[in-house]
């Protein structure tokens, strides 16, 4: 078995397609498809399907894709050999939300990096939770606790919330910045909900809209405590501390909980929302 043939399989489950993999190995998408189909006849089974134009693993491809990344970890160790280096070897794909990879994350990867140069980090981030598959994160840091799947789950720690509305309303109602429906199980969108809000016309689950919004003092929403410090130090905004916190989640793909590299940034992780939650 090849290892550059392996390499592709990878690529093209990150990628989704032999687009995809064709330009982040950078060789023509049709030997992408011509090497994957002698893989596939080599090894008698079929690696994906096409689901609206993406290809998906079948649960023969997760097979072997656990042995490929064993093997890229093994392949980077080697490279440390050569370089003389020392520590844990790895590249971990971080699944969050913007918010939490811009303001509790970011802040802290470049001396983590620094003190770990065998090390690298992909980060995954939407407004929304990012899915989380075997194919798709190693990490994953979620602010509601998933209720089953193929991995391990444990409690990061809980956000503080609060609600912010203009300390002086000048006689206008402000516009109310809500989550949308789906998220409706969330302290925050409880909180608005039962204060029976009539302006609603601002309906997101972007953390920056909703900051923006408030910003305006023409706007009231709720906001985790790591996106609203320069909020909470306006005098023009009212600030009220909600009673339930948000609690967040890490999710581990149970191949990598022994990985050295893996537990070197679950302890990263922990100790940045540790800091967050001092300040």
């Amino acid at each position: 078995m090849n290892w550059d043939d392996l390499r592709i399989i990878a690529a093209v489950r990150d990628e989704g397609t032999y687009a995809g993999a064709s330009a982040r190995l950078r060789i023509d998408e049709t030997t992408v498809g011509r090497r994957l189909a002698r893989i596939q006849r080599d090894l008698g089974v079929k690696l994906f399907d096409a689901v609206d134009g993406v290809r998906r693993p079948t649960r023969q491809c997760e097979a072997v894709l656990a042995h490929v990344g064993a093997m890229a970890a093994h392949a980077a160790a080697i490279d440390r050999i050569k370089e003389g280096q020392v520590g844990p070897v790895g590249r971990l794909r971080i699944a969050s939300t913007n918010a939490v990879a811009e303001e509790l994350l970011a802040p802290h990867a470049s001396s983590f990096l620094r003190d770990h140069p065998g090390l690298t980090l992909q980060f995954l981030t939407a407004s929304g939770n990012v899915k989380f598959s075997r194919w798709q994160a190693d990490l994953a840091i979620r602010l509601r606790k998933p209720e089953k799947g193929d991995f391990t789950i444990s409690k990061l720690g809980d956000v503080r919330l609060y609600f912010f509305e203009p300390a002086d309303r000048g006689g206008r109602e402000p516009v109310a910045c809500v989550y949308p429906d789906e998220l409706d199980a969330i302290p925050e969108a409880q909180f608005l909900r039962a204060k029976r809000l009539t302006n609603v016309r601002c309906v997101t689950d972007n953390i920056r809209i909703i900051r923006t919004m408030i910003q305006s003092h023409q706007a009231i929403g709720v906001l985790p405590e790591h996106s609203c410090a320069p909020l909470l130090a306006d005098r023009s905004l009212r600030a009220t501390l909600l009673p339930k916190r948000r609690d967040v989640w890490l999710l581990v793909q149970n191949h990598l909980k022994r990985d050295p590299a893996t537990r070197a940034t679950i302890a990263w992780v922990r100790a940045c929302f540790q800091d967050s939650a001092r300040e």
